[in-house]
């Protein structure tokens, strides 16, 4: 006898169920039905927003298990890569407005997970890097986001992630267009 897998999902209302493993499966299937009435845009859309919600998800998830969401761990990541950043750096670097950076940078360091320090250059920009506490979480591979993704393009050939990565950095540019 086949044994079901199931996993939990978290609901709007704070409770969790479980449901069969196989119905997420069902729900990534661009090839289905409904793909000749939808067309490539939309069955794109769908991919897209199959991602946002996982990486949601997973982020919460993170949290959960770590401590951190996304969004904070890969500023922890580019902070152990790049000790010392600006504030206005760190948001090009990640493609995010600044006043969307501070909000996470306030928190990590209110946990203790990065400091500040101003920059002896120029008294108006602060710097950033990891504490001994962030360079913990720096380190984790296990139970993380980019784990997830590193798994993904290990089922991929090189080529095909390039032209991922470059369908991806062309639908950001435009998203940032505006429509």
């Amino acid at each position: 006898m086949e044994r079901r897998q199931y996993e939990r999902i978290g609901l709007r209302s704070g409770t969790t169920k479980m449901r069969p493993a196989k119905e997420k499966e069902l729900m990534l299937d661009t090839q289905n039905e409904d793909s000749q009435r939808f067309g490539q845009v939309l069955d794109f859309m769908r991919v897209v927003w199959s991602v946002a919600h996982g990486l949601h998800s997973a982020s919460k998830q993170m949290e959960s298990q770590i401590g951190v969401t996304g969004p904070q761990r890969l500023v922890i990541r580019i902070l152990g890569r790049l000790p010392g950043i600006s504030a206005g750096r760190l948001a090009r670097t990640l493609h995010i407005h600044p006043s969307t950076l501070t909000g996470i940078l306030q928190r990590l360091e209110r946990r203790q997970l990065i400091t500040r320090a101003t920059d002896p250059t120029d008294a108006r920009r602060a710097l950033f890097t990891l504490t001994d506490k962030g360079k913990e979480i720096d380190a984790l591979r296990a139970g993380t986001v980019e784990n997830i993704v590193r798994r993904a393009l290990a089922k991929l050939p090189r080529d095909k992630v390039e032209v991922a990565q470059d369908v991806l950095t062309t639908l950001a540019k435009e998203l940032e267009r505006g429509p």
